[in-house]
């Protein structure tokens, strides 16, 4: 029998947030974390914008030890941890440590650490390298920091599947609930901001405003949309079995219905122009949550301001739902949070339940000439009060993948 699976608990930081209600808050004013970047010289980059973590101290969280080895990805992540423990209200002992697990969505968060050990092995001989810099180096150590840092023993996965990565950790945390391999489990993404990540998204030419003639101007669906605004994040939910967090008398927040998913190359760097992948993920998200489209109340889309995809998905949108598409409200978070890359799908989630939890939808900011292509109603710049009880989330990238959640009022 499918077990019903709940979200107990939220710890995040973004670059206009940091933690639940702040975060919900934040949506409902429309504040975006747009800022001048201070955490490396931007004198050789055309665009100096991002969405980075101002104000972030980890020893609010983690307390004054043992940080010095830990980089910006573990820090934030943890604390985000630190957070969605808390939230959850779970109290994690020997008796049911081996119950519980981490699934973490990331891709680029061991770039930095990769480069300052290699360069110090270039420059000074592999002998001068500081041996505790090195478990930076490798994907999972965010992760299996969040392990360490809060005593769980339960199984410790990471998933670096791009834009996808965080919804994908929560589909992996879901099935291992399912099967019995975990009661409850932290699922979601981080991505850190550093030069590195930064310089790859600049020389992919997907940052807005890189042209001469163009504004820096992160405005999903708009017309004048011309390139995302890299950020950063770190977000993890408690994921929990219905039953388990019933006898524990928790907070629940919404319930995981259904995934869908889809991968569906196309070109190197390049979006697939007839979004295969991305209708066929949104239908099995539909058809694992048992749901016809009449019963969608609200879709919080991948939109991050770039010319193609934000028309791509309207066109995806459009064929799946027919003219069901023009009666429901979508909005694009990220042009309040930015692009974050495989923690952006966490936060779409986080948004979502904040919708289920408060009735209210978070409005599209910066929204002003409308494109032709993209003609539904994507809750243009102000919040608006709704009641919610079916949530889409959608993320796609132009590296195959497409991935899909259903989220369900609690009831």
């Amino acid at each position: 029998m499918k077990k019903r699976v709940v979200i107990t608990g939220i710890g995040l930081l973004t670059c206009n947030a940091k933690g639940r209600e702040d975060f919900w808050d934040a949506l409902y004013y429309g504040v975006s974390g747009e800022k001048k970047i201070s955490l490396f010289p931007t004198d050789d980059f055309t665009v100096k914008t991002g969405g980075e973590i101002r104000d972030f101290n980890p020893k609010q969280y983690m307390g004054p030890k043992g940080l010095r080895s830990l980089d910006r990805s573990t820090k934030l992540l943890v604390s985000a941890s630190k957070m969605a423990v808390a939230d959850s209200r779970m109290e994690i002992t020997e008796a049911n440590t081996d119950d519980i697990g981490v699934s973490v969505g990331t891709t680029l968060g061991s770039l930095k650490s990769i480069n300052d050990f290699d360069e110090t092995a270039l420059k000074e001989g592999p002998r001068y390298t500081n041996p505790a810099l090195f478990p930076n180096t490798v994907i999972n150590a965010p992760a299996s920091q969040v392990s360490i840092w809060n005593n769980i023993q339960g199984y410790n996965a990471t998933l670096s599947t791009g834009f996808t990565a965080s919804i994908d950790a929560m589909r992996y945390a879901y099935d291992s609930i399912q099967l019995n391999r975990a009661q409850l489990v932290y699922a979601g993404g981080v991505e850190e901001m550093c030069s590195q990540t930064f310089l790859g998204f600049h020389a992919l030419q997907f940052l807005s405003g890189l042209k001469p003639e163009e504004e820096f101007i992160n405005c999903p669906f708009d017309r004048r949309r011309n390139g995302i605004m890299f950020a950063e994040a770190a977000c993890l939910l408690a994921m929990e079995d219905y039953h388990h967090a019933k006898k524990r008398q928790c907070t629940i927040f919404g319930e995981v219905l259904g995934f869908g998913y889809c991968f569906d190359p196309y070109r190197l760097n390049k979006y697939n122009p007839r979004a295969t992948g991305l209708k066929t993920a949104i239908r099995r998200a539909l058809d694992e949550a048992g749901l016809n489209i009449q019963d969608i109340d609200y879709i919080c889309a991948n939109a991050n301001s770039t010319p193609q995809a934000d028309k791509i998905e309207t066109e995806a949108i459009k064929e799946v739902f027919g003219k069901q598409a023009y009666a429901i409200p979508i909005s694009a978070i990220k042009s309040m949070v930015g692009e974050s890359f495989s923690a952006s799908g966490a936060l779409s989630v986080a948004a979502s339940l904040g919708a289920l939890s408060k009735n209210f939808l978070p409005p599209t900011v910066n929204y002003r000439d409308r494109d032709p292509a993209c003609d539904l109603d994507y809750v243009p710049n102000k919040v608006r009060a709704c009641s919610v009880n079916k949530v889409l989330v959608i993320t796609f990238g132009p590296n195959g993948s497409n991935s899909c959640m259903v989220l369900g009022k609690m009831r």
